[in-house]
């Protein structure tokens, strides 16, 4: 009996293409676009040298690393280095400033240019809206440099901030606050509310301009006034870029501002001052020990990484199971 020409339904076929049809048919798409193509080239050179090459560096955390020793020359540790860590209370006391700085800095400083943006966007005087705006973005173009010192002088004892607390009676003696290690969570949370806040509201903006602005004309038909404009129509719609900020701000937790922190940490405020980012800093470059300092960075993260990941299913499920990343 011949054997049937048809394929059983229970018997699986072989769709996957070969080698060989798929190198021809990547040549085909290259060539088809290779102007497009060979100016991606650079930029994965770009990250290979300096991307993915560095990360063998990162066993030098797992070692005992001199600047005598080569890569390859050092002595294994294992995870001593990380034993170290767990036991340094300087590195706890990094942990909890970093914590607490940025944990302020989520709680003002992720709300506050979402209410910008949408009090900008509510200005119908556009030259006046183009004013705040100006305004609102110019600290972020300066440096912490710039800024570090502009706020040195403004919070000596003969600066700005303490003589208009003398003038106005709220004070009798004139102190400075940066010295001071109790205020310091606060100094850098609000100064960099005050240089950043400005510039993150240009991505929400860019999301209320392309809202289709019949919704907002059918709400007012409806009797909606403006705040309730605001809440069933303008934030649903920044839902999904407010959820990539979130995701983004819940992963750098663990990081920090190290401009900011090595130009406003002082011997007085070191105690509150210290994030770990400046110890990392302050442990591999100053003192030498590149071991550990990579084994704190390279525990960090690992821990961001998490952070993002939990953060990003978090976000999902508040958005109906819609991924944002």
């Amino acid at each position: 009996m011949a054997k049937s020409a048809l394929t059983s339904p229970d018997q699986p076929t072989n769709d996957k293409p070969s080698i060989g049809q798929r190198v021809k048919s990547f040549a085909i798409d290259y060539f088809r676009q290779w102007q497009l193509q060979t100016m991606v080239i650079p930029g994965i050179l770009f990250m290979i040298v300096f991307c993915f090459v560095p990360i063998y560096g990162l066993t030098i955390a797992f070692k005992s690393y001199t600047v005598i020793d080569t890569l390859d020359s050092a002595p294994w540790v294992g995870l001593e280095n990380f034993r170290i860590i767990l036991s340094d209370r300087y590195f706890w006391d990094s942990v909890v400033n970093t914590l607490a700085i940025s944990f302020l800095k989520l709680g003002i400083g992720f709300i506050l240019p979402i209410v910008l943006a949408i009090m900008i966007y509510e200005v119908r005087y556009n030259r006046f809206k183009k004013f705040v705006q100006t305004v609102s973005y110019l600290p972020h173009f300066l440096s912490w440099i710039v800024l570090g010192g502009m706020m040195i002088t403004w919070f000596s004892t003969t600066g700005l901030f303490n003589q208009l607390l003398l003038d106005l009676g709220l004070i009798s003696n004139a102190q400075n606050i940066l010295l001071d290690a109790n205020k310091y969570w606060w100094i850098a949370t609000l100064s960099d509310i005050w240089k950043e806040s400005g510039w993150g509201t240009i991505l929400y903006l860019a999301i209320m301009a392309k809202i289709d602005p019949t919704y907002y004309e059918a709400a007012k038909i409806d009797g909606a006034g403006r705040l309730r404009q605001i809440w069933n129509i303008t934030l649903p719609n920044m839902k999904m870029i407010i959820s990539l900020n979130l995701i983004l701000t819940i992963s750098g937790l663990l990081g920090s501002n190290l401009d900011q922190t090595l130009v406003l940490m002082n011997s007085q405020n070191r105690e509150k001052a210290e994030v770990i980012n400046s110890y990392v800093y302050r442990m591999g470059l100053a003192q030498g020990d590149f071991s550990y300092a990579t084994a704190v960075g390279l525990g960090v993260s690992i821990v961001s990484v998490i952070l993002l990941l939990t953060a990003n299913k978090v976000t999902s499920k508040m958005n109906d199971n819609q991924s944002v990343l």
